[in-house]
């Protein structure tokens, strides 16, 4: 494990104090759950291009691709 600081404003830090009270854990326990339930989410999340359709196309309609269509597409089916 390592020791790193965060910065809180006064709501946060009273927000926290009093979960922890509620709770039963620690501030830091909370703290570490928070941050492995929003890594979890970002995992979750899909993967998209986010440059897809934003070159140059001179303002024609184009087809979204997914992500998965895309690889297909650049990489053949492997």
């Amino acid at each position: 494990m390592h020791k790193t600081s965060v910065y809180l404003n006064d709501d946060e830090v009273e927000g926290l104090r009093r979960a922890a009270a509620a709770t039963g854990q620690s501030q830091a326990d909370l703290i570490r759950a928070a941050l492995r339930r929003m890594l979890a989410d970002l995992e979750a999340r899909p993967k998209i291009f986010r440059s897809l359709g934003r070159g140059r196309g001179g303002g024609a309609p184009y087809s979204r691709w997914s992500s998965d269509d895309l690889h297909r597409r650049v990489m053949g089916d492997q």
